[in-house]
């Protein structure tokens, strides 16, 4: 039963009716081409919080936004889950482009193999039902043939920890046990990509952890394609790829604890936070090539002069 957790059909897609590839296992792939957002606020002024976002998920990876608030990790996401459409650019969800996608095709995607976490436990959930009956509200998206082959309540409940709470009404959980909830009820689709928006926040470090430990081991068991938004380095420290949103692009990206500068496309490379902090707006730096191939960054006096 563990072993269909994630098998599901997308559907059709596209005005054209062109169809999501039968692909029933693994993860999806994600890829963003100059992908620009801007919104209005209440004073009718355009605020861009996306500037060119060119990026490319694997199926089955798993990978962390972080960034200040503002730098528009949230906004990205959002656009992934296709909750809103971009601006400019481009944004494909296994082969088929989303961000030009009809609604009715789009919803279909968003409730089988797209599931998206929003921040705060509340907004995802049902505060005066049980477990029980979130896990099935959240099913009701699904086909009949589709509820038998999904696991069954009892069991998922039991994956994270809440099987004595099945028929407990949410508004009196603990916060942990409803971040534990809701993602039981985002899963409860076996979707091929799960985003999840500060799913740790305001959480006890215990309630974190486990939190941390049921996300990756869907990884681990399914291949599911994660994508994380968070503020906290300890919790981007558990993934295998982070990507830190700066000014609205993607200013690095992080493998293996090593952190690396992304180039934009118009040339803009930005410094790490602590170099940046030390050198203002207007320093004059050097690039020298050094003799093993490396481009070693110095800075330099008002004359131009290595300081």
């Amino acid at each position: 039963m563990l072993s269909r957790l994630f098998d599901r059909y997308g559907g059709d897609v596209l005005e054209s009716a062109t169809a999501v590839e039968e692909t029933r296992t693994g993860g999806l792939g994600i890829r963003c081409e100059g992908v620009v957002h801007l919104y209005k606020t209440f004073g009718g002024h355009d605020v861009v919080a996306l500037r060119g976002v060119d990026l490319t998920i694997r199926p089955g990876e798993r990978v962390a936004f972080l960034g200040p608030s503002g730098s528009g990790k949230s906004t990205l996401l959002a656009l992934l889950g296709g909750i809103q459409r971009p601006s400019a650019g481009k944004i494909f969800l296994g082969d088929e482009e989303i961000s030009r996608m009809g609604e009715r095709y789009l919803a279909r995607i968003r409730s089988r193999q797209v599931s998206t976490m929003l921040q705060g436990s509340t907004r995802n959930l049902l505060p005066y039902a049980t477990a029980r009956q979130n896990i099935a509200f959240a099913r009701l998206s699904l086909s009949g043939s589709e509820r038998e082959d999904a696991l069954a309540d009892t069991e998922l409940l039991d994956r994270v920890g809440l099987l004595d709470q099945a028929d407990q009404v949410v508004s009196t959980m603990s916060g942990g046990q409803r971040q534990r909830l809701a993602l039981a009820c985002a899963v409860s689709t076996s979707p091929r990509l799960l985003l999840a928006d500060e799913p740790t926040s305001q959480l006890s470090h215990a309630d974190r952890d486990h939190v941390l430990h049921l996300v990756h081991s869907l990884g681990d068991d399914f291949g599911t394609t994660i994508v994380v938004v968070t503020h906290q380095p300890e919790v981007a420290a558990t993934f295998p790829r982070t990507v830190t949103m700066k000014g609205g692009r993607v200013g690095a990206e992080g493998h293996g604890g090593s952190e690396y500068a992304v180039v934009g496309e118009d040339g803009v490379l930005h410094l790490p936070g602590h170099i940046a902090a030390e050198w203002p707006p207007g320093t004059l730096v050097r690039f020298e090539d050094d003799e093993q191939g490396r481009i070693i960054v110095t800075r330099a006096s008002a004359e131009g002069n290595p300081t």
